[in-house]
């Protein structure tokens, strides 16, 4: 039972981000397993149950794969340099156009809107975590962990609009080559902890 429903939310999160929320229906992730509407519906009474339950599904994920990356046993400046990369849209981090999605039907779905809610609020409360130990540590200073995890989170989130939403790959470019805007992160992250930026890539020290 619990095998089949991760099958079913893993097909929902692969519909989303071919077809969108609005235009994704039970059929569609039915279909894509090669089983009834009734068994989807059977385990998720409504289409706003199954795409709350998806993005849900794909925040899990996320956040584990944050924890795992934070919890190694390293520097803070490095647990966080790592976070910050993976998160990036330069990156390897997967899903944006799904989470782009999400922000704009969290507008209108409250069970989402409390996802993407709970999913924002334990990243910034576990960048702010490291950051702090970072500070405790002696590594770098920074007077105000959870405003830098706030203001690094939305940088990362903007750039990820830019690169996702304004390009459709050769025809259509993305603005700023990835390079340059991971530069402007690794920059962000340094200021934020009061450091240089060759600190930061450790060609400083």
């Amino acid at each position: 039972m619990a095998a089949r429903r991760e099958e079913l939310l893993g097909a929902a999160i692969e519909q989303i981000e071919a077809r969108g929320v609005a235009a994704v229906r039970i059929a569609d992730v039915a279909s894509a397993l090669g089983v009834s509407n009734a068994l989807v519906l059977y385990h998720f009474s409504t289409k706003e149950k199954l795409v709350a339950a998806a993005f849900a599904h794909a925040a899990e994920s996320d956040l584990a794969h944050l924890r795992g990356l934070l919890g190694r046993r390293t520097t803070a400046l490095k647990r966080l340099r790592a976070a910050v990369r993976w998160y990036a849209p330069t990156g390897q981090a997967k899903g944006w156009r799904l989470w782009i999605e999400g922000w704009a039907a969290a507008l209108r779905e409250p069970a989402l809107r409390e996802v993407t809610r709970d999913l924002d609020r334990q990243w910034k409360a576990a960048l702010a975590e490291v950051i702090a130990e970072g500070v405790a540590a002696g590594e770098f200073t920074c007077p105000d962990p959870m405003g830098a995890a706030l203001r690094l989170t939305a940088l990362l989130d903007g750039l990820a609009v830019q690169l996702t939403a304004y390009s459709d790959g050769r025809a259509r470019p993305a603005a700023v080559s990835r390079a340059r805007m991971q530069e402007w992160v690794d920059e962000a992250l340094a200021r934020e902890l009061g450091l240089e930026r060759a600190e930061l890539t450790g060609t400083g020290r």
